[in-house]
């Protein structure tokens, strides 16, 4: 059976570069909705310019808008041995929605690891957040900052912050997830299989504590 780890966690947390992590150690392909809206936008899409008007508001995405691009992705030869999603479910709906996807791809969901930090930390952390226009690569002016201000260490290209990475929209991005997703995570611990993981520890320390919890579910 294959193999879906849905991966939570606020806007900040670090879900992003865990997952990466996770699907090099695991060999799962890394699903983020995140990439999805992106992706969309930048071929225009119509889902993509559907998903842009919310995400520039800082606000989620309207669930029938998110389930179709995440069933088109699991979709894909990457996915058939199983996946780690990072960005989706966030409501409850959206997690049902999930279950009936995965059943019709033959697996299911056990493991749902929640990467937590406290609100400042979060703001700090992504209204300090650049990104290089040509690959994507990151930056933090306070943790990770650049060798030269403004130009990515990589390829050189300008970095330049996103809307969404904008000290208000990243508060009210934070809000909006929380009051939002709360439920899910509610839902999630009531089923019994919520993992939660302390996200102010190192990057290291958040994956190993992610590697050891993990190894107590079956693949």
């Amino acid at each position: 059976m294959p193999s879906f780890i849905v991966l939570l966690g606020p806007p900040g947390v670090g879900k992003g570069t865990q997952a990466k992590t996770l699907s090099e150690r695991t060999g799962l392909a890394h699903i983020s909705s995140g990439d999805l809206f992106r992706e969309n936008i930048k071929n225009q899409t119509e889902l993509g310019k559907l998903a842009q008007t919310y995400m520039t508001r800082g606000e989620l995405v309207p669930d029938d808008v998110t389930i179709a691009m995440i069933r088109e992705r699991l979709g894909r030869p990457d996915s058939e041995s199983g996946a780690i999603l990072d960005g989706f479910p966030r409501t409850p709906a959206q997690a049902e929605a999930l279950d009936v996807m995965l059943q019709e791809f033959n697996g299911r969901a056990d493991a749902v690891p929640y990467i937590t930090a406290r609100e400042d930390v979060l703001i700090e952390r992504l209204s300090g957040r650049w990104t290089c226009r040509a690959k994507g690569h990151i930056f933090n002016q306070k943790s990770n900052p650049p060798q030269v201000a403004g130009t990515c260490d990589f390829d050189g290209s300008e970095l330049h912050q996103r809307d969404d990475d904008k000290a208000e929209t990243v508060k009210r991005r934070i809000q909006v997830y929380l009051d939002q997703t709360s439920p899910l995570i509610s839902h999630y611990r009531h089923q019994g299989k919520l993992i939660e993981i302390d996200g102010t520890q190192s990057i290291e320390q958040v994956t190993q504590a992610l590697m050891d919890a993990l190894k107590k579910y079956p693949s």
